[in-house]
């Protein structure tokens, strides 16, 4: 008996030893968490996953989209930390503030992507968390208005109050504009029939250029006021340029694929090497000037007058 229960013992721990072997090397599983579905967003996720099966093909990749509600994002967080998720990569501020909330207890890794300001959005100094931003230069895109119509007396600050990405963008722009003595009228949207509304009443006040920073809301229904803006004659800057494939005029902002691929090869590394000499955020650098060659016909404007700003990109109206 005692030599049956020894072998039986053995067979045990065999066991026991190859199945926390498989554990031990199991394939990574990482859970791209869009606050909601939009060009700039599904770009991004889009060029996350590419990137993350470019190193390595055998993670297990899950995209799911929050649809920009707090409490539907709270139940994707809940349902990938029961999943047993390696990483967790948020795109957008309420996402990753809400991912970061879910996976308390289990303290996933999470990696965040295009966060304009992660230090209002409290993802600083957190241990498990890092990510990409794509922090907007404001100054420039005011200095960009200038050299298209120097000559502008009004800007229109449109964004959502919901928003935290656009909170700093819009309190720059102001403190820029007020230092420069050109006027400006805000207009806030929460949602798509907002935002039009929000438009049409730039429109009425007489602005001359319109101002959006990474603003999720309006990203997402710019293709339903940028034809208002064109035929009122106001050029629409925007934070992205997945802004300006919908119908805004320019941006100098990030490129979103590459932003994307950055974050892939970010969560691939703490994956695989955690959080060792990672550093709280890494700032994408911009560089390039995109502008809608259609939207600058239509504004009588040839897009090379912005060449002193960065690498003039030209694309045309596709909402993709």
């Amino acid at each position: 008996m005692k030599k049956v229960f020894q072998i039986l013992f053995a067979v045990v721990c065999f066991v026991s030893l190859v199945g926390c072997g498989r554990q031990s090397h199991h394939s990574l599983r990482v859970a791209i968490v869009k606050q909601l579905d939009h060009a700039s967003i599904d770009e991004i996720a889009s060029a996350i996953e590419q990137e993350i099966h470019t190193l390595d093909e055998s993670v297990d990749v899950q995209v799911y989209s929050g649809q920009n509600d707090q409490s539907t994002l709270m139940q994707i967080g809940s349902q990938v930390v029961g999943n047993g998720v390696d990483v967790i990569i948020p795109i957008g501020t309420l996402a990753a503030q809400t991912m970061v909330v879910a996976s308390e207890e289990s303290q996933t890794a999470l990696v965040y992507g295009a966060i304009s300001d992660p230090k209002a959005a409290g993802l600083l100094e957190i241990s498990r968390v890092t990510g990409t931003s794509d922090a907007l230069n404001t100054a420039q895109m005011i200095e960009m208005m200038l050299v298209q119509n120097p000559q502008i007396k009004k800007v229109g600050l449109l964004y959502s109050t919901s928003e935290t990405n656009s909170q700093k963008p819009i309190a720059d722009a102001k403190h820029i504009l007020d230092e420069k003595k050109i006027a400006y009228v805000e207009a806030s949207a929460n949602n798509s029939g907002e935002v039009v509304m929000a438009a049409s009443s730039l429109i009425a006040s007489g602005v001359d250029a319109v101002f959006t920073p990474t603003d999720n809301v309006i990203m997402s229904a710019e293709l339903s006021i940028y034809e208002m803006l064109v035929n009122a004659n106001i050029p629409h800057y925007a934070g992205a340029d997945s802004f300006v494939r919908s119908g805004a005029f320019v941006t100098c902002g990030v490129n979103y694929t590459d932003l994307g691929k950055q974050t892939g090869k970010l969560a691939i590394d703490v994956a695989k090497n955690g959080f060792d000499g990672v550093e709280d955020m890494y700032v994408v650098d911009g560089g390039i000037i995109t502008v809608n060659q259609e939207v600058a016909d239509s504004l009588g404007v040839d897009p090379s007058i912005f060449s002193s700003f960065g690498n003039v990109v030209t694309v045309t109206t596709t909402g993709e």
